[in-house]
């Protein structure tokens, strides 16, 4: 049997990092999916799908995101029950996710100091065209 979900949303809010008490990290957040039609009014609407991740990606996941970051969530799909405080059972289902990716670049606020990025020297800057032989090129 497969159970594989992959989602692509942007969070709705800052990770919320805890810690068991064994010290092992566990995350939840929320994911705004858009859904791929419109309304009847013409306006996109979205799923809002819960999550949890744990470990060591747990913390990378809240260090390296916030909120509204456009994030690629890849893991399973969970159900669980508990009952509450009255005593009253409730159903929860979630993504347990088990790989992220960064969709987005920092905002130059953000930058990075670790990474240094070089200028693509392939870029075309301005309207000024790129002059390349045509018998330099391998192919």
């Amino acid at each position: 049997m497969i159970n594989r979900v992959v989602l692509i949303g942007r969070l709705t809010k800052d990770v919320e990092v805890r810690y068991t008490q064994s010290g092992v990290a566990v995350g939840t957040f929320s994911l705004a999916v858009n859904r791929p039609f419109t309304n009847a009014s013409g306006e996109r609407e979205a799923d809002f799908i819960n999550g949890v991740i744990w470990r060591k990606s747990a913390e990378n996941f809240a260090n390296f995101t916030h909120k509204g970051a456009l994030v690629a969530i890849e893991g399973q799909l969970q159900t669980r029950n508990y009952e509450d405080g009255n005593g009253k059972r409730v159903y929860v289902t979630e993504v347990v996710a088990d790989n992220f990716s960064l969709l987005e670049k920092k905002s130059d606020g953000q930058q990075s100091t670790a990474k240094i990025q070089e200028p693509d020297p392939f870029a075309n800057q301005g309207n000024k065209p790129i002059d390349i032989d045509p018998n330099d090129l391998p192919f």
